[in-house]
């Protein structure tokens, strides 16, 4: 299936490990090209360069931005390199974890500071790509049917916008409260072509959710354990995560938005 993202520019915010490198490394597969965001230089600049070992030269280039400053001069796309500066399609915006606690535990400091993190930086993200994005083609027909001038903007959100999880109030809190905002955009940007969706997923093997497991004992045994809970009995893998979030950034997707999609292997019981 051609997803018809050859020459595509897209931000992949957090790309620099993880799921954010597994999405990139998903579009540059099927011949987009991708803006890499992350905090450090030294690890946004190797990403790109994994990215480009085994792909044509300017398939990668990558800026130091963070989601949570508002000082920041986003759009990130016009501190790229080349071609970067003057095209974006689209958009993977990783939202970030936030920190454990119960609801009586978590300080009103806490709970500011993840909201200024976790929340706003990814609203006020998506809405200055937005502005971007209106007029930048999705491009071609599918079926007969103008497929929208717009772009794609795709949310990294967790579980917990349909399952509160234990001991993570500020997710419980904030990550049902941005999938309301997807469905808003959804409606307000519809009209543009711009798309915007959020992803939902649940133990993709990453080295953080093995540096999580981890934390409650033996990485492999916990994993396993946690694994029989899983309807597919197994954690997924980071390149399942961004085949799926390459999907749905690309034209083949042009008759989504404003759905949570899980990538959880039948993890999250809620219809």
């Amino acid at each position: 299936m051609d997803l018809g993202l050859r020459d595509r520019v897209y931000l992949v915010t957090g790309g620099s490990r993880g799921l954010g490198f597994a999405a990139a490394q998903a579009l540059v597969a099927d011949g987009a090209r991708v803006l890499l965001s992350a905090p450090h230089e030294a690890t946004a600049s190797s990403a790109a360069a994994r990215l480009a070992q085994d792909a044509a030269a300017d398939v990668a280039a990558w800026v130091i931005a963070d989601n949570a400053d508002p000082s920041h001069p986003w759009p990130a796309h016009r501190g790229g390199q080349g071609p970067f500066r003057r095209r974006l399609d689209g958009a993977l915006i990783s939202v970030g974890g936030s920190p454990s606690g119960t609801v009586a535990a978590t300080t009103d400091e806490a709970w500011r500071s993840a909201f200024e993190s976790v929340f706003l930086g990814a609203v006020r993200l998506a809405r200055v790509l937005a502005a971007d994005l209106d007029g930048v083609g999705d491009g071609g027909a599918v079926g007969g049917a103008l497929t929208g001038a717009g772009g794609s903007i795709v949310f990294v959100l967790a579980s917990s916008v349909r399952v509160p999880l234990a001991e993570l109030a500020i997710s419980n809190g904030l990550f049902p409260g941005l999938a309301g905002v997807v469905k808003t955009l959804a409606g307000e940007l519809g009209p543009a072509g711009i798309r915007i969706n959020g992803l939902l997923p649940v133990r993709i093997a990453t080295d953080r959710v093995r540096e999580l497991d981890a934390l409650r004992g033996d990485p492999d045994e916990v994993r396993a354990r946690l694994s029989e809970h899983i309807p597919l009995r197994r954690y997924g893998e980071p390149e399942e995560f961004g085949r799926a979030a390459a999907f749905v950034l690309s034209p083949a997707a042009s008759y989504i938005t404003g759905a949570m999609i899980p990538v959880d292997g039948g993890a999250i019981s809620s219809i």
